[in-house]
């Protein structure tokens, strides 16, 4: 993953938080923006992947597992020496995966039942590969504070626009500011965040190639899922969770690439594919 880049762009949202909170309340404003950040950034590191989990009535599975996903897992997690992650399956029938965790050694991955059906065993191990570049890139908490951060934003957004409708009119010029500042930072924000997304796939694509050798598989695996979920979509349900998903659970067909958290499939593909005996 491109760090620097990551860095600039979460380094942006943080002071569009600030400065949001400053908007409001000035430098006071501005301290309880850092708090509620803080405080959403302690509950984002250490329940995220408990609290997506249960939204999705994940359930563990183990070594008895027939379905070549645990097998998959705990061959990759070795090969990259990483501890093994926790392995879920969500009894949903639309075709996906992500994974979770604050760290390689507090991880998890999940798969739907639908994966595990529309998929043959070298496509799985594929899309397991890419869930582990996801885990040893160290990108699953950078998503969950994305996420968070941007909620924060959107949070303070809305007592900003409270505060330019109902605040003191005779202060018009502020007013204004402030209702400019909550319309622009959350889109400022929901926009970072789908780079930040879009950026977290292209190299977990990458990661998993060179961790399997076989891009061709993953880039299969890919077009089938867009497909899968095209017939399947998850529901709204996943809307706050779609940038965790290995392709956009909402709708199989890219939804624009300004707007949408994920890159569109079929770059993805001509770049696995452009990878084909090269990993």
């Amino acid at each position: 993953m491109n760090w620097m880049k990551t860095f600039l762009l979460m380094t942006v949202m943080t002071l569009l938080l600030v400065g949001l909170g400053s908007l409001i309340g000035g430098r006071n404003g501005a301290l309880f923006a850092l708090v509620i950040a803080g405080v959403m950034n302690f509950i984002s590191y250490w329940f995220s992947d408990k609290i997506v989990l249960k939204m999705y009535r994940a359930k563990p599975v183990g070594p008895e597992d027939t379905t070549g996903l645990y097998d998959a897992v705990r061959e990759l997690a070795t090969q990259t020496r990483i501890p093994m992650p926790k392995v879920y399956v969500i009894p949903n029938e639309s075709p996906n995966a992500f994974a979770t965790g604050r760290n390689p050694d507090h991880a998890a991955v999940a798969a739907t039942v639908g994966i595990l059906g529309l998929l043959d065993r070298r496509e799985l191990k594929a899309v397991m590969a890419h869930e582990l570049g996801h885990v040893r890139n160290r990108d699953i908490l950078i998503s969950s504070v994305a996420a968070t951060l941007a909620g924060a934003i959107g949070y303070l957004a809305f007592g900003a626009r409270l505060r330019a409708f109902f605040g003191d009119r005779r202060d018009g010029g502020s007013s204004w500011l402030v209702l400019l500042g909550a319309i622009l930072a959350p889109l400022a924000a929901a926009l970072i965040q789908m780079a930040i997304s879009r950026n977290r796939e292209y190299a977990a694509d990458y990661t998993g190639a060179h961790l399997t050798h076989d891009p061709e598989a993953l880039a299969n695996a890919l077009l089938k899922l867009q497909a899968g979920v095209s017939r399947a979509p998850m529901g709204d349900q996943a809307a706050t969770t779609a940038h965790l998903f290995i392709v956009n659970p909402l709708s199989g067909a890219s939804m624009g690439k300004l707007f949408s958290t994920h890159p569109p499939v079929e770059e993805r593909v001509a770049r696995l594919r452009a990878l084909v005996g090269r990993v």
